[in-house]
């Protein structure tokens, strides 16, 4: 309780009073969260062979929460990879409801309007492997920057009430224009200069990676 209050940490939040009954006598007990427990561990003896365990236990588990911590960016990014993807599949009924009946094309424009290049290109400047999306490769600013571009390109579609396939292209190339001005308004950077980021396949597969380490730890539930 003491080390939790100098660190400004909520006691009660961490340490919890509450009554048990053991052999027909309710008795006052506490339950701790994973930290509580973690703090009176490492305060303990090691030369006990419970403290021992447990200290060992806890460094595990503060090892895994680091390497968790450390791939946090990786789990905003897959985040935003999701949102991405759902937000296409809406965009494409959209646009084909419109009469886009060459989206190749009509995703090509929006690309074009944000890059100021095409798909292809894009692939070939960001050393994106082929047959591989560019978004697998992009950091979590601009991944942000096309999921804007995509629920607007939609949102345009929709107010606008634009049909056909060449306007459809050309409000995809208008959303992706107006997206690219305002980041070069904001950061100064245009979306081509932004680094290319660690294949998002194999930052799943740290991420999972993580979890299993923690379940590792953890043990099967009792």
């Amino acid at each position: 309780m003491m080390a939790l209050t100098s660190m400004s940490i909520p006691v009660f939040d961490n340490i919890v009073q509450e009554q048990r009954e053991i052999d027909g006598r309710f008795l006052t007990d506490y339950k701790l969260s994973r930290f509580a427990c973690y703090l009176a561990a490492m305060n303990g003896d090691p030369k006990k062979q419970q403290v021992a365990q447990a200290q060992k236990y806890f460094i595990a588990w503060a090892e895994a929460c680091r390497m968790s911590l450390e791939r946090a960016d990786g789990v905003e990014r897959v985040a935003i990879r999701g949102e991405i993807s759902e937000h296409e599949r809406t965009l494409s009924g959209t646009a084909k409801a419109a009469g886009v009946t060459e989206y190749g094309l009509f995703q090509n424009a929006g690309y074009r309007g944000l890059y100021n290049m095409d798909l292809w290109q894009i692939r070939r400047h960001k050393g994106v492997p082929s047959g591989r999306s560019p978004l697998d490769f992009m950091g979590k600013t601009e991944l942000a920057a096309n999921l804007f571009r995509v629920t607007q390109t939609e949102e345009k579609i929709r107010a606008e009430r634009i049909r056909g396939q060449k306007p459809l292209e050309h409000a995809a190339e208008e959303a992706g224009k107006k997206v690219r001005r305002t980041m070069i308004e904001i950061s100064g950077k245009r979306p081509e200069e932004l680094p290319t980021a660690e294949d998002i396949k194999k930052v799943h597969k740290k991420l999972k990676s993580s979890h299993r380490e923690i379940k590792k730890i953890d043990g099967p539930k009792k």
